[in-house]
């Protein structure tokens, strides 16, 4: 009869219990992150009814929370590469203030768990009294050392630079958004201020109407009031909508803003004015990309058809002399 602690001593033994002790402090660290609350902001979305809390979802953050024990060893160190992820998720619009944790934690996760769950099944398939799939004993049994290695270094790989490509694919998708939505709220401003309205509650008034039609939008502009009401700086909010979108036309349109309002020209003319430069702008890059398809067009067509004028050419004289030198 097999005795189990020989199992436990053994090589395969180990590795199982390791993988399941790192699984369990895994599982125990996620649970920890996503317990953590911050008091004072539950009680103040306590206190709004629930319309309200979904409209001023993320408006309102507490500050952004430091990591302590163990989930701090998953956060780089360095400053300039910490703000510079801080910056990368707010501009894939996820500005909460554990959004760094979260990731670097996930990133971890994604780097471990899918190697491990390929070492797991090599063990499995190694173990013997286990009903395993044939397919899978036989791809396995056939991979050596080197070739385990290497699976697992790409594994990690793939788990640990993942999340990187699609962070890259979220921000691209958002500026994509933004700027798609930026003039029809643009104009919207501009006869809010045509109207009547300040600038304050015109901007206020387009993130309302904005919600739905454009959350990212009505996001930024609402923040923007939401910040400027608690006592920023508008120059400074004005600023930080810029850096939180990544995009060129809003980072110009803080400049004109913040020009406006420190020469005291007309916010209306303003508006007016940076309208027809944006649409302008828009039909040169549109122009750009159409002046730019021939090209592109170019290499295609010439990898279609140049095969068919090669055998068009060359074709009857390879025959001709094939049926000349076979008679």
């Amino acid at each position: 009869m097999t005795n189990p602690f020989d199992f436990m001593l053994s090589t395969e033994g180990l590795l199982v219990t390791g993988i399941g002790f790192g699984v369990l402090l895994i599982f125990i660290g996620v649970a920890s992150t996503l317990r953590e609350r911050n008091p004072a902001a539950a009680r103040m979305a306590a206190s709004v009814s629930r319309a309200q809390a979904r409209r001023d979802r993320g408006l309102l953050r507490a500050p952004d929370v430091d990591a302590k024990g163990i989930m701090k060893s998953f956060i780089p160190s360095d400053e300039a590469r910490r703000s510079e992820l801080k910056r990368k998720l707010s501009q894939a619009g996820y500005p909460h203030p554990t959004a760094v944790r979260n990731f670097m934690v996930a990133r971890v996760l994604l780097g471990v768990v899918l190697p491990g769950i390929f070492l797991l099944a090599v063990i499995i398939t190694k173990m013997p009294g286990l009903v395993i799939p044939t397919s899978l004993g036989i791809a396995v049994s056939r991979l050596s050392s080197l070739h385990i290695f290497q699976v697992l270094s790409v594994l990690v790989a793939i788990g640990y630079y993942l999340p990187l490509a699609w962070l890259s694919g979220r921000i691209t998708e958002r500026r994509l958004r933004v700027e798609e939505a930026f003039p029809n709220a643009l104009d919207l401003m501009q006869i809010s201020v045509e109207a009547g309205l300040g600038f304050d509650a015109a901007m206020t008034r387009v993130g309302n109407e904005l919600a739905s039609v454009s959350p990212d939008i009505a996001f930024e502009f609402l923040t923007v009031q939401r910040q400027v009401q608690a006592g920023r700086s508008r120059d400074v909010v004005m600023r930080d909508m810029a850096e939180r979108t990544g995009v060129d036309v809003v980072r110009s349109f803080a400049n004109v803003v913040q020009q406006s309002m420190q020469f005291g020209t007309s916010m209306s003319d303003a508006l007016t004015t940076y309208s027809k430069e944006m649409r302008d702008f828009r039909e040169m890059k549109a122009q750009e990309m159409a002046n730019k398809l021939p090209v592109k067009m170019s290499a295609v067509l010439a990898s279609l058809m140049l095969p068919a004028l090669i055998l068009l050419t060359v074709g009857p004289v390879l025959i001709r002399y094939i049926r000349y030198f076979s008679a």
